[in-house]
């Protein structure tokens, strides 16, 4: 063999090697969850469960919430965010509390979740019968960064109150909310879930526990000023005390990413979680109704990732 033959040859064998070893290479990637635990949770178990072949392992990581998380993925502390709709619409834009970051151009969608429902849980025998009730009252409406503190705050100036209307607003992490009004250290738990919720069962069981209707014209008003946002009702009967369906207003929860995230790892956690959505559905109550037609679409306000765009095309969700 000639020495431009067997150096072609080389060439060829080291250039395929590379190509394996790509492949071959382990990815890690990191979900930043907050209250989305269990919606992170089942994501990660799924891509873990395809990591012989796909070589990707997936991890969570807790934080203060929605704002939190969004800040995180763009630090580049956390390849994945779990989001609220309505703030993934104000990063993209800069605008709300994001005004001082200006326009968030490198957000990305991947796909949307579950509907999440603005639930208000009372102890019984409080005479708290709809959120309107809450004035003079001890709330909590989660922890700073958390996106359930900002929609109450967004829903409070669509109403024309402030932290002033009550005795006091806590911001006790979401997961110790349920003992706090078990034990009269608040009146009201804030918490925007899908449901059924471990929190709000818990919440149900260890004490006399209800939910209440939110409702009105601020509620109106928000629904009205942000399509995002749409009248809901949280079914009756799902939970200890609450036998009546309860009127509220919902958002949905979204994964996001960046621009410069890896194309085929995005890829891969979409076509994991969209291609086995049975499997998907089955690990929690929430997901049981999940339609991948609108996961392509629910939601979404930031431009989708090329990654997550290239399976919607292919499992012929999108054009």
């Amino acid at each position: 063999m000639g020495i431009s033959r067997r150096l072609g040859a080389a060439a060829a064998v080291l250039a395929l090697s590379a190509g394996l070893a790509g492949a071959q290479a382990r990815r890690d990637i990191v979900i930043g969850t907050g209250v989305y635990f269990p919606a992170g949770g089942a994501i990660c178990r799924l891509v873990n469960a395809r990591r012989p072949t796909d070589r990707i392992r997936c991890a969570l990581t807790a934080t203060e919430g929605s704002l939190a998380n969004l800040r995180a993925l763009m630090a580049g502390d956390i390849d994945f965010a779990i989001v609220q709709a309505d703030w993934q619409f104000h990063a993209v834009r800069g605008s709300s509390v994001f005004q001082d970051d200006g326009p968030n151009d490198a957000l990305r969608a991947v796909f949307s979740i579950h509907p999440e429902f603005y639930t208000v849980v009372v102890r019984d025998g409080s005479g708290l019968d709809r959120f309107e009730d809450l004035r003079g009252t001890r709330i909590n409406a989660g922890a700073a960064g958390s996106g359930q503190r900002a929609t109450t705050e967004t829903l409070l100036e669509r109403m024309g109150w402030t932290d002033k209307d009550f005795a006091a607003v806590t911001m006790i992490p979401a997961a110790d909310q349920p003992a706090a009004l078990c034990d009269d250290r608040i009146d009201a738990m804030v918490y925007i879930v899908g449901h059924p919720s471990s929190a709000i069962l818990e919440a149900t069981s260890d004490c006399d526990a209800r939910i209440v209707t939110v409702d009105g014209p601020g509620v109106d008003d928000l629904v009205k000023g942000n399509p995002l946002y749409r009248h809901d009702v949280i079914p009756g009967g799902m939970y200890r005390n609450t036998d009546e369906d309860r009127p509220t207003f919902s958002i949905d929860a979204t994964l996001v990413t960046r621009a410069d995230m890896d194309h085929d790892t995005v890829y891969r956690v979409t076509r994991t979680v969209l291609g086995d959505i049975e499997d998907f559905r089955q690990m929690h109550a929430a997901f049981a109704d999940l339609d991948p037609a609108k996961m392509v679409s629910a939601g979404l306000t930031a431009p989708l990732h090329d990654g997550a765009r290239r399976y919607f095309e292919e499992a012929g969700l999108l054009p």
